[in-house]
């Protein structure tokens, strides 16, 4: 996801820290507390001993697959993954040919927020350690360049930024207060109230579904001057450009902001791909049916997932037959879905029969935001040398309206080889790059950035050979994520909620969707950790299961907080 504007509330309205409890991703479309449910000592319930050992497919060997797949075996079931390349998703991390070989890249998801209560869960699981992601502005970055129409503007903070920055700032705080109600929205989930959140979305759904983030701002009295948007549209006021998401729901938008899913951003020391990695070899301590040291690598012959699903239909007693790429054909009771939703539509020879008619509809209409990235690794990080004329930094975490868009710097010390993020782009600019090859897109942004930095030769610092991506072109995510667009509200309740299967056909029912294109918050690592615990709590329930009284699962509280239903006629 784009980094944004860090927001604010009048102050007047604002708590103290030591009396403002943590944001969480809770809600505001379903209010379930994930964390509280995952730390619960009762566990996230179980099947009957009947049914242990019962073998269950999982498609897609990212987080929310490998998540899935590590709580099924939790409770006595045998999950069965299928991956078509490796696992982790859209967690890739990559090495560079001919450098250090403790060197990074993030390829995907590389920043995480204190909000992902639940995806925490996790990290501490794994036993990772995190370490502040240097971000335009934040704390932990040394300086920050903000190029726009050919002119940079030096800042450790925002207040060395121009007047009209502060300006762009003030209009977007009065545009969330004035249009969505921001700082009671923020109480209210900070907070966990239920009633209020409700009450506040709830109105805001309907009035706002059919609106763009860009309409949104117009509407707004704050963003009249268009100077304003465009600022904001391009570079924010110092920490991040929206105009990628100004075609996208306002309701996507409102998401991040009030769950605080762009600030105080973490990154996963040595590669956001270990957390996969290390649930897929852990034991877990509190298991049933299997032995102790039972791994998800145990269950697989060789510790190896199984390759690509070719087809998915459904046989006779409503089952579910996989035929994947070495010609093997297997039936399943149940199996849950965390591939890019696409997939159902391209790479997988699909029966009808899998979804009802409603959610291929909803499948269909999914729309994918691109995404690029390129980075170099180099000597050491010598933008913190200063600059002999002016006394500042040499380089700086950069945002610019140039092809580069946004460049990131990444150090672990003073004396240590680091590497730069040179490029990082979004949608149309993300477009832009695809014709090009890596050497190609890596000389067209040294020249971008040299425009910004003349005296500074990038070239001379890289000791190894670029890596990039662009997620449109990955054959099996099409897409970096979800972004609805106005008027998909409706699709994606349709989505979220496949998990509650009771009130599905019988003859639809036994395949369970997931992943962070199912999530109400596409685009981070949380979504997916949300939807495979719903896929969880559906296969525990379909196959006779419940979960412990005192821990209700979201499927126990759906009815209390489901997503708002908008009319269809």
């Amino acid at each position: 996801m784009t980094s944004t504007v860090p927001t604010s509330v009048p102050e007047e309205r604002t708590e103290s820290p030591a009396e403002a409890p943590p944001l969480t991703m809770f809600g505001p479309d379903f209010p379930f507390a994930y964390d509280d449910y995952l730390d619960h000592p009762a566990g996230l319930g179980s099947v009957p001993a009947t049914e242990h050992g019962t073998e269950v497919a999982v498609i897609g060997g990212g987080l929310s697959g490998v998540v899935a797949a590590y709580e099924l075996m939790k409770m006595g079931l045998k999950p069965v993954v299928y991956e078509a390349d490796q696992l982790g998703g859209r967690l890739r991390t990559e090495t560079f040919d001919g450098a250090d070989p403790s060197l990074t890249a993030e390829m995907g998801a590389m920043r995480f927020p204190p909000s992902s209560t639940a995806f925490q869960h996790y990290v501490d699981l794994a036993g990772l350690e995190t370490h502040p992601f240097p971000n335009p502005l934040a704390p932990d970055t040394p300086s920050t360049v903000v190029d726009l129409k050919g002119e940079s503007h030096y800042a450790r903070t925002l207040d060395d930024l121009p007047p009209v920055y502060h300006q762009v700032m003030e209009a977007w705080n009065a545009c969330l207060e004035e249009g969505a109600d921001f700082s009671a929205m923020q109480r209210a989930i900070r907070e966990r109230d239920v009633p209020r959140i409700r009450e506040i979305w709830s109105r805001l759904v309907e009035k706002l579904d059919d609106q763009t983030f860009y309409g949104f701002l117009c509407a707004a009295p704050s963003f009249a001057s268009f100077r304003h948007r465009e600022i904001f549209g391009q570079v924010g006021f110092g920490t991040g450009g929206w105009d990628t998401d100004f075609p996208n729901s306002i309701l996507e938008i409102l998401r991040v902001v009030y769950t605080g899913a762009d600030d105080d951003h973490r990154g996963i020391t040595g590669g956001s791909q270990q957390l996969p990695l290390r649930l897929w070899e852990r034991e877990p301590g509190k298991l049933v049916h299997w032995p102790q040291g039972t791994s998800l690598s145990s269950l697989h012959p060789n510790g190896r997932h199984r390759p690509a699903v070719t087809r998915l239909h459904r046989t006779a007693g409503n089952r579910i037959t996989v035929t994947d790429a070495d010609g093997d054909i297997r039936t399943y009771r149940t199996a849950v879905f965390t591939a890019q939703s696409w997939m159902l539509l391209s790479r997988i020879d699909c029966d009808d029969a899998l979804l009802p008619i409603d959610h291929w509809t909803a499948v269909e209409r999914t729309h994918y935001m691109e995404s690029s990235k390129l980075f170099v690794p180099v000597d050491r990080p010598f933008w913190l040398d200063k600059d002999a004329r002016t006394g500042r930094d040499t380089m700086s975490m950069t945002l610019t309206d140039r092809m580069t868009r946004g460049t990131y710097l990444l150090d672990d010390g003073p004396d240590k080889p680091a590497v730069i993020c040179l490029s990082y782009t979004w949608c149309d600019d993300s477009l832009k790059w695809l014709p090009l090859d890596v050497n190609e897109r890596l000389e067209v942004m040294l020249k971008s950035l040299g425009e910004i930095y003349p005296g500074v030769d990038i070239r001379k610092h890289i000791t190894g050979s670029p890596v990039t991506v662009s997620w449109e072109d990955e054959p099996w995510f099409l897409g970096a994520f979800k972004a609805n667009l106005p008027g998909h509200y409706r699709y994606q309740r349709r989505l979220f909620t496949h998990f509650m299967q009771d009130r599905l056909p019988e003859d639809c029912r036994g395949l369970f969707l997931a992943g962070d294109d199912i999530s109400w918050t596409a685009g981070w690592a949380e979504g997916a950790v949300q939807t495979a615990l719903n896929a969880v709590w559906g296969v525990m329930h379909h196959l006779g299961g419940a979960t412990d009284p005192g821990n209700p699962g979201p499927g126990d509280a759906y009815d209390e907080i489901a997503p708002v239903e908008l009319p269809e006629d």
